[in-house]
């Protein structure tokens, strides 16, 4: 299977891109710097001389694009955000609980969404929470942490936070299942769905596994259960990666 894969200079997409070639697939990306997303009559040229299966979407881009590259392919997955959702009402969100968000990168999301199912009869909607892996740069809780310790000599965690997470290498290869065997409709990719870690006790596992020396200190000022439920889909939990202290 040819699969093309946006958003290769991103976070996610590049261990979408190693799992996809470790399964015997051939993988291309989109370089934006040779042909340009907004350049619609160059765009479809380009593409439809790749000949691709498949089209992962997990780069940035306009609600517009999103939904003109879902035309282009019938097998089309997408991801998105837990971010789609608000606090308020509190979740487990459902894949069919009301998108919420009073956010710009929500609402951007839920956006993409919508001009997704617009353009595809059958799309693959993959919402994801906060990732984790040990080298990838960008939106990482691991390196986030990280960076929280240095700037602030402590890890600030709320244990009231029952954050949607997963391991890359976990989101990676259950993004490549859904895209072997298209599963149409909206999938909630959460390895937190059902043991519902606290964000503490996540963030004190994670500094065990790691040989991270974090000071974890725990409050309750944000209060929130963000966990993706529901949908055909599913994740290890993270109980298969992280031991609970």
């Amino acid at each position: 299977m040819k699969i093309l894969i946006t958003g290769l200079n991103g976070t996610l997409a590049p261990r979408l891109a190693e799992t996809s070639r470790a399964a015997g697939h051939e993988v291309i990306g989109w370089d934006r710097a040779a042909v340009d997303q907004d350049n619609q009559a160059l765009s479809a040229a380009w593409l439809s001389a790749q000949a691709v299966d498949a089209i992962a979407h997990l780069g940035m881009s306009s609600a517009r694009f999103c939904g003109w590259l879902a035309s282009r392919c019938p097998n089309f997955l997408f991801t998105s955000s837990v971010m789609v959702f608000d606090p308020v009402p509190d979740g487990p969100h459902d894949i069919f609980s009301t998108r919420n968000s009073s956010n710009d990168y929500g609402r951007y999301k839920a956006d993409c969404e919508d001009a997704v199912l617009l353009a595809n009869e059958r799309p693959v909607i993959a919402r994801i929470g906060w990732q984790i892996d040990e080298t990838r740069p960008g939106n990482n809780m691991l390196l986030t942490l990280d960076e929280w310790q240095q700037r602030d000599g402590c890890v600030k965690a709320s244990r009231a936070w029952t954050p949607a997470c997963s391991f890359m290498t976990d989101t990676a290869a259950a993004l490549l299942a859904l895209i072997e065997k298209p599963l149409p409709g909206v999938h909630h990719l959460d390895s937190n769905a059902d043991e519902a870690w606290r964000f503490d006790e996540v963030a004190r596992a994670l500094a065990a596994k790691f040989g991270r020396d974090w000071r974890v200190e725990a409050h309750d000022d944000y209060q929130h259960d963000q966990r993706l439920i529901g949908g055909p889909s599913g994740l290890p939990p993270l109980s298969a990666r992280l031991a609970r202290l």
